[in-house]
């Protein structure tokens, strides 16, 4: 009876901890996908909460969080909209911190690309490659690029633009365009192509911010994966994807 007793204790309290399990609804920013994905894991194994992620163009996600969408948190590619939403009533004020910043690549898996300044310069591909500058942050570093090298005028006519850097990513990655700019993390684990990391010194930095949304203000759970984004273990993950700590 004892032993009954034990088993049926541990599983009512095994139930118990699922029952009380949260989830957490977050609006990433495309180009940390592949990094939010490994702390969202790392979080859930640590406290039983389940993450939700959601990847997209940041001022898109924006948009949608002035209309009403159920996103707790936004992990935005940029400090601007972050700001934004605390100053207009929609973020919580105090919550706001630079969670990485991210580094400007241009890629090919057609031409070399290794002489970025150069290849731009000469202009020898039909399609360039870049997320929306209004609502992708990337974007608007590669135009800041273009112009900084003097070239923007020659390569506008040639740019393709995606809705996000994700989108901007798989143009290159199928060969829609024959070169494109892109964030470092995205190639984390492509061996394929040649690459160009960008000067910063060309674009301003892309301080991406976090901020929990008004709708959480009073929500353990997503507090608590902010939490965890600011600590050793969730850094460790950014700084590996190619990110610059703040």
């Amino acid at each position: 009876m004892r032993l009954k007793a034990l088993v049926i204790g541990g599983l009512l309290s095994l139930l118990a901890v699922r029952a009380e399990a949260a989830q957490v609804q977050v609006a990433v920013a495309a180009n940390f996908t592949e990094p939010a994905k490994e702390i969202a894991a790392l979080f859930k194994r640590k406290t039983g909460n389940d993450v939700l992620l959601s990847f997209g163009a940041s001022g898109v996600f924006y948009t949608q969080i002035t209309h009403g969408a159920p996103f707790q948190i936004l992990l935005s590619a940029d400090e601007e909209r972050p700001k934004s939403a605390v100053e207009n009533g929609f973020g919580v004020a105090g919550s706001r911190f630079t969670y990485a910043i991210g580094k400007l690549v241009l890629w090919s898996k057609v031409i070399d690309v290794t002489m970025g300044d150069e290849a731009l310069k000469s202009g020898a591909f039909a399609k360039l490659s870049i997320a929306n500058p209004k609502s992708a942050p990337y974007g608007a570093a590669a135009i800041e690029t273009m112009k900084a090298l003097g070239v923007y005028d020659k390569l506008e006519p040639k740019l393709v633009q995606g809705t996000s850097i994700g989108q901007a990513f798989l143009f290159v990655d199928t060969k829609n365009a024959e070169a494109g700019f892109v964030a470092l993390s995205q190639l984390y684990r492509m061996k394929e192509g040649t690459r160009w990391v960008v000067p910063a010194r060309l674009y301003a930095p892309i301080r991406q911010d976090a901020v929990l949304l008004k709708r959480a203000e009073h929500d353990e759970a997503a507090k608590a994966f902010l939490a965890f984004l600011k600590g050793p273990e969730a850094r460790a993950i950014v700084e590996r994807f190619g990110y610059a700590l703040p």
